[in-house]
């Protein structure tokens, strides 16, 4: 791969997780010490990252995963998804653990409890970043979450291309490290994650959040807002927009995060300003709530324009 020839870049490299869903119905979560029969087991690909990366490679964009999985059926099930979708998987390693799992269990209102099991996504570690050189070197835009460990997040930042944008969604959110915040471009962040990084200081709303995230010293930040929209400010610009959101009937939200911002992603790899970049992923987001599960839901271009 000639990093240098503009037609062999990644348009996105997703370095994340890659977890199996585990999903249960249940007609109620069980309190301490009780057992409560659930519906049949549904198994289906999951985690941050390979959401993120299949996303954006059913809009049309090339893609690549930096990931781990483990050397399991749950593997294959994530590799063989990717593959179908379209997404490079040549930087997916298999081994050193069991694939990450998510235990979910649904209820009839559609609240969920997650427990987690990072299983392979913890062993993805810097030196996996390093070896893997060549794929960042050939990506215009680089995504990453914080579902892997955060040395391997600081790791992605450093082993950047020199025009290389990073795009980082601060979930499970953590405290961040300084050189991360500044390579973001932008810090992509809901509610919950905005006043987790804020803290006391967060303010009454969306619109002293961004201003304050800018602050702490990221080019640009993402305040994603659900069904109002996302705020976007740019340090370059000194803007702040307010883009709203198609009206949607909205089936189910699982997911629609990570479509949102691998949209967002792709467009600035394609050279759209943060604010045409956003507009789209805000019609990609509510195109994903449309229809039920994560990855099964995200929308082609098609039925992105069809908004």
């Amino acid at each position: 791969m000639h990093a240098n020839a503009p037609d062999d870049r990644y348009d996105l490299l997703v370095v994340g997780s890659a977890n199996a869903d585990l999903v249960i119905g249940v007609e109620r979560r069980p309190a301490p010490g009780e057992t409560v029969l659930g519906s049949d087991l549904a198994v289906h690909p999951g985690g941050k990252g390979a959401n993120q990366s299949l996303a954006a490679a059913r809009l049309g964009a090339r893609t690549a995963l930096l990931a781990r999985v483990g050397d399991d059926d749950h593997g294959r099930l994530l590799l063989d998804s990717q593959r179908a979708a379209g997404v490079d998987t040549d930087g997916v390693l298999v081994g050193g653990a069991p694939t990450g799992v998510a235990l979910i269990t649904v209820d009839p209102s559609g609240d969920n409890s997650i427990v987690v099991s990072p299983g392979a996504n913890g062993r993805l570690t810097p030196g996996d970043v390093r070896a893997a050189a060549p794929l960042l070197a050939a990506a215009r835009v680089i995504s990453v979450q914080l579902e892997i460990p955060l040395d391997t997040v600081a790791e992605t930042v450093r082993g950047r291309g020199p025009d290389t944008r990073l795009v980082l969604n601060p979930s499970p959110p953590a405290p961040l490290p300084g050189e991360v915040l500044a390579a973001c471009d932008p810090l992509v962040v809901n509610e919950h994650e905005a006043r987790y990084i804020l803290g006391e200081d967060a303010g009454e709303g969306p619109h002293d959040w961004a201003p304050a995230l800018l602050a702490l010293g990221p080019r640009s930040v993402v305040v994603t807002l659900g069904a109002a929209g996302a705020l976007v400010a740019d340090s370059r610009t000194g803007s702040l927009d307010h883009l709203v959101s198609p009206k949607v009937e909205a089936v189910d939200t699982t997911g629609a995060g990570d479509a949102f911002t691998a949209a967002l992603a792709w467009r600035l790899g394609r050279g759209d300003d943060l604010r045409e970049a956003a507009a789209f992923a805000v019609r990609v987001g509510a195109a994903a709530v449309t229809a039920r599960g994560a990855q099964e839901s995200f929308p082609t271009l098609e039925e992105v324009d069809a908004l």
